[in-house]
């Protein structure tokens, strides 16, 4: 039975889908059977950042709204044989689409896939509801940056009343030298403002603009944000992989750090 992992957001513009994408192919990469759901309906993303746009022939709503099977929406991507995409209307189309019949497929797709990414909106606009259906696990992409740190919070507050499994939080951006000039919070002050389970830090890198550009993931490029997306994927599966001290100066990935805020965090998800 496989694990349905929702990625989202409080704030545009902070990786969540660049996030979905890079996590779906490490997965994906560890032999894990993988397929990634855009649910951000209007305002896909999903297939451009992967570079499969080219191949859709359905999309979500068609599925949803019974247009096509499941099947015929399925786009496999071919440099990554693990890993298959749904993609999502380029148009908001009039009327709603039933949460029940989202549900409905989640539970088909956990009979075929050890990992179900769903790549939600930002915000809580349409979509989001759709996004939470049937959710194991709900992460949270944010960048250092003090309106999506609030974003994000308030996100976090509906999803606690909501009462979901595991909620957990992915940190972009992170840049040590702005930290260092006073310019950035660092990742402790982050999880204790948020308070949810530490997941994983992506520092800054220009190879995922450039990646994203080509319409490819920065997995097998052999740049430090790959190295962060892999160890994202290793935790998901249960890997014990240690949080490296990005604040360190020297032996950088040598020791853990924040135990008592992903300890914390624990106890109240």
């Amino acid at each position: 039975m496989g694990e349905v992992i929702t990625f989202t957001s409080g704030k545009g513009g902070v990786g969540k889908t660049t996030s979905t994408a890079n996590v779906g192919v490490g997965l994906s990469l560890l032999d894990k059977k993988v397929i990634l759901v855009d649910t951000d309906i209007g305002l896909r993303n999903l297939d451009v950042v992967m570079g499969l746009e080219n191949r859709i022939l359905y999309n979500l709503v068609d599925v949803l709204r019974g247009r096509c099977r499941v099947k015929q929406a399925i786009i496999k991507d071919k440099r990554f044989p693990n890993l298959s995409i749904i993609p999502s209307s380029c148009t908001k189309d009039p009327g709603s689409v039933e949460v029940g019949k989202m549900k409905q497929l989640l539970a088909d797709l956990r009979e075929e896939y050890d990992y179900i990414l769903v790549d939600s909106p930002a915000g809580i606009e349409q979509g989001f509801e759709l996004a939470l259906a049937d959710t194991d696990r709900v992460i949270i992409v944010t960048t250092p940056q003090i309106a999506a740190i609030h974003d994000a919070d308030c996100v976090l507050q509906i999803l606690k009343k909501q009462k979901i499994k595991e909620l957990n939080l992915l940190i972009n951006g992170f840049r040590s030298q702005m930290v260092k000039d006073g310019d950035m919070l660092d990742v402790p002050d982050i999880c204790e403002l948020l308070d949810a389970k530490l997941l994983g830090v992506v520092l800054e890198d220009e190879n995922i603009i450039i990646a994203q550009n080509h319409g490819s993931p920065v997995m097998g490029q052999h740049t430090v944000s790959e190295s962060c997306y892999r160890n994202i994927a290793g935790r998901i599966t249960g890997e014990e992989i240690p949080i490296p001290d990005y604040m360190k100066p020297t032996g950088i990935f040598s020791r853990l750090f924040w135990k008592h805020t992903t300890s914390k965090s624990n106890a109240t998800t």
